[in-house]
């Protein structure tokens, strides 16, 4: 999975390009000109542009001339191609190309590094022609002159490469929203739009051109996407390995070792023998530690080579990581030698090289978050967590410990989009907060447990204020600016308003507890929904103390109100798995909403139990593991129940990640026709716990 798939268009950073050539004959036409420009975070900056003419050593045509105005004597003395691509792939670097009917400069582009004789890294790339097409089907034609005349696009110096790439920067920003209108948001998701264009395709095939958009990877036939972006799998053991490695000798003691280890800050030494004759051990600090130990703590006249391990067990530095963690797994070792191909060591490799380096994503995906100064800042920040995600499932992390990452990455950008509404508040000149408060996460993402396919699900609370008073005017704008910034980061609107900018999920302390005691004493179906949501809420940013007094009014209020939770249960049971007589799944589409028919009766059961038998935690597997350890209820159903919901979580997580990874919006359906048979006795099983589950909660006994 490729990080750019999931990142929004209206925060992506581009290069627009146009080539002027000798001809439209892509087997013998030669570059001439060269335009591009940038666009930064979703932005058009003119000023960082390129215009480039190149001598293509052969004359230019006198028709063509008459074209774009470029002659023999306007290139004479200009860089040949071998040294203009040297300045464009600087200029360029990785950057996703756009341009208009691309595929010409993009096949172009490719035979002159050929004739050349230089690499040409094909790049990600859209065509604003297409792009149109998307937008607005009916234009008469898809020129770019009819384009611009549609988008009211001034087309200044038309024919030139410079001209016509400013052109078609200006019209790409301004499609990006128009394409949104149409439920596409994420670079992934246009390209996948605009492969369905067969028409553009074949044309453009019959010519010999390049496809305009970046050939779609293929699926494995295990269902595992074949391009991906995990770091086991990209990164050799010489990237994350600890050099130059630490060497004792054989006949070290052991507190000569011990100082070693201290004054090196390292977690092992390779053991060498004294006279240089025999093989090289290793010893860590575990071992060094058991040894003192049982030496009743005499380390001067033990040494290394009575406690070295041998033989010593290697990598070469050129492995991939991900058979160096195979290795580590499977002998059960938390150290490896790394060796070149000589033989030599050259770095030792641990675990906490490896879990440091498996991190880097997500503290990077962390810090972006954290300093990002604006909107489209967060957006590239949060379009790298499906590959954070992809990765972390690729070496065999359960959905339960990924979804704790999603959410943990959601509150920081929740947080974010909040000190970016501050901001906005005091640059309007409305002042700083008018009293202290809290800004909570709700639903899925207070549980730890959210998938990918979030939506909004935020609260806010204040310290004081009256509904409609200066307060709470003040947070209203300002919960109304943090939604708006989640929604294009990539986190859309919540379609039931649980926002901030919504008054009833906005409220003073005391406003809070009046609510939840309302709930409590007068529920309406409606109430209960909120409680579904509000029962489950972070605090993220702010002064915590605030929800941690609503947290604990909340709980024990629900606590001590069998009537209360009677009606929770009655909301809880009224559910049906989606399996018929026959025992087989039923599906719309050939897919099921595994959230909807499944996961929110497990989630839902979970937090009644809780509720019910005083377990103060979040997370719906610490919820049944705490009413199973204060004995709620059967311990073998309980844990039944805890499988299921991993099972559940782990195949929508997988489907999201394939959907991302082929450009589709990730969803809670999952294909079941892509299922193992494995996976899909799995799935059967879990769906049986549903009626487990409603059992258990449905039980009289319970409210006791």
């Amino acid at each position: 999975m490729d990080p750019l798939d999931n990142i929004p268009l209206h925060a992506i950073d581009a290069v627009v390009m146009d080539t002027e050539t000798t001809g439209l004959n892509v087997d013998e036409a030669r570059i001439v000109q060269i335009g591009a420009v940038a666009i930064r975070q979703g932005a058009l900056f003119p000023d960082e542009k390129m215009d480039l003419l190149v001598d293509p050593q052969i004359p230019i045509p006198e028709e063509v001339v008459k074209i774009h105005g470029i002659s023999d004597a306007d290139v004479a003395g200009a860089d040949i191609f071998a040294q203009a691509a040297e300045l464009w792939n600087g200029f360029a670097g990785a950057s996703l190309i756009v341009g208009h009917n691309i595929a010409f400069d993009l096949t172009i582009l490719a035979a002159e590094h050929e004739r050349s004789g230089l690499v040409w890294q094909r790049p990600r790339s859209l065509d604003t022609m297409i792009l149109a097409r998307i937008a607005n089907a009916s234009l008469p034609d898809f020129s770019l002159d009819m384009i611009a005349q549609w988008l009211n696009v001034e087309i200044g110096n038309r024919h030139t490469a410079l001209g016509d790439a400013m052109a078609t920067a200006e019209i790409f920003v301004k499609l990006v929203p128009l394409i949104r209108e149409q439920g596409l948001r994420t670079l992934g998701e246009v390209e996948r739009e605009s492969r369905r264009f067969s028409d553009v395709f074949a044309s453009h095939a019959r010519a010999g051109w390049v496809e305009p958009i970046m050939p779609l990877e293929g699926v494995l036939p295990d269902g595992a996407i074949s391009r991906i972006d995990s770091f086991a799998f990209q990164h050799r053991v010489t990237d994350v390995m600890s050099s130059p490695p630490q060497f004792a000798s054989a006949g070290s003691s052991l507190r000569e070792a011990a100082r070693l280890l201290t004054d090196r800050s390292v977690s092992a030494l390779f053991v060498k023998p004294e006279d240089n004759s025999g093989n090289t051990g290793i010893v860590t600090e575990r071992d060094l530690m058991r040894a003192l130990a049982g030496h009743d703590g005499n380390g001067d006249k033990t040494t290394l080579g009575e406690i070295m391990n041998q033989p010593l067990i290697s990598v070469n530095e050129g492995a991939f990581v991900f058979e160096a963690i195979a290795r580590m797994k499977r002998l059960g070792f938390r150290h490896l030698a790394v060796e070149n191909d000589e033989g030599e060591i050259v770095g030792a490799l641990t675990t906490g090289d490896l879990l440091r380096q498996r991190a880097e994503d997500a503290m990077i995906l962390g810090d972006a978050i954290e300093y990002a100064e604006d909107g489209p800042a967060l957006a590239q920040a949060w379009a790298r967590m499906p590959t954070v995600a992809q990765s972390l499932h690729d070496e065999g992390l359960s959905a339960l410990l990924i979804t704790a990452v999603i959410s943990q990455q959601l509150g920081a950008l929740t947080r974010a989009a909040a000190v970016l509404a501050e901001q906005r508040m005091e640059s309007e000149g409305l002042g700083k907060a008018p009293s202290k408060y809290c800004v909570l996460v709700l639903g899925s993402g207070g549980r730890g447990e959210t998938l990918l396919a979030p939506d909004q699900d935020n609260a806010l609370i204040f310290e004081h204020g009256e509904p409609g008073g200066p307060e709470d005017i003040w947070f209203a704008k300002m919960g109304g600016y943090m939604a708006d910034t989640l929604n294009d980061v990539g986190i859309p609107y919540c379609t039931g308003e649980v926002m901030a900018r919504n008054a009833q999920w906005r409220h003073s302390l005391d406003g809070w507890k009046k609510s939840i005691d309302r709930w409590v004493a007068h529920s309406s179906r409606e109430d209960l929904w909120y409680v579904d949501i509000f029962y489950d809420f972070e605090a993220v940013y702010g002064d915590r103390t605030l929800a941690l007094e609503i947290w604990k009014h909340a709980y024990q209020r629900a606590h001590r109100s069998p009537g209360f939770l009677r009606q929770l249960a009655n909301v809880a049971v009224d559910f049906s798995p989606p399996v018929n007589l026959f025992g087989q799944v039923k599906l719309d589409r050939g897919r099921m909403d595994l959230k909807k028919q499944g996961l929110m009766a497990l989630v839902s059961g979970a937090r009644l139990l809780a509720l019910r038998h005083d377990v103060e935690v979040h997370s719906t597997r610490r919820r049944l593991e705490g009413v199973r350890d204060r004995g709620g209820g059967n311990k073998d159903d309980i844990e039944n129940v805890i499988e299921a919901h991993e099972i559940i979580m782990n195949l929508i997580l997988t489907q999201q990640l394939q959907d991302i990874a082929e450009g589709i919006a990730p969803s809670n359906a999952v294909d079941t026709n892509t299922l193992t048979k494995a996976q899909r006795n799995g799935l059967r099983r879990a769906l049986y716990q549903i009626n487990v589950m409603t059992t258990m909660v449905g039980d009289p006994m319970i409210f006791g």
